[in-house]
């Protein structure tokens, strides 16, 4: 029979987190350790905020085209149902 490899397992738990390797500054590192600062918890949340910019970022890339001929026709045309406001 013919040994099959798998990829090993990484470990999650409850939370939805998954244990990974960060290769960090060791002077920055030890600082905050020293100040008890969370590294997982900042790393996570800084994480998230760069990844949502990224996507934000991604979007507009991707969304570029519509978005400047949907501006074209509005200074072209106007808004819709313009003539209607009140303010």
């Amino acid at each position: 029979m013919p040994a099959t490899h798998t990829a090993p397992r990484l470990r999650t738990n409850a939370s939805g987190k998954r244990a990974t390797n960060l290769s960090l500054s060791t002077d920055v590192l030890d600082a905050a350790k020293h100040l008890e600062i969370n590294i997982s918890q900042v790393c996570d949340i800084h994480l998230r905020e760069v990844v949502r910019r990224e996507q934000e970022r991604k979007w507009r890339e991707d969304h570029a085209d519509f978005i400047a001929a949907y501006n074209n026709s509005i200074d072209a045309q106007g808004l819709p149902l313009d003539e209607w406001r009140s303010f």
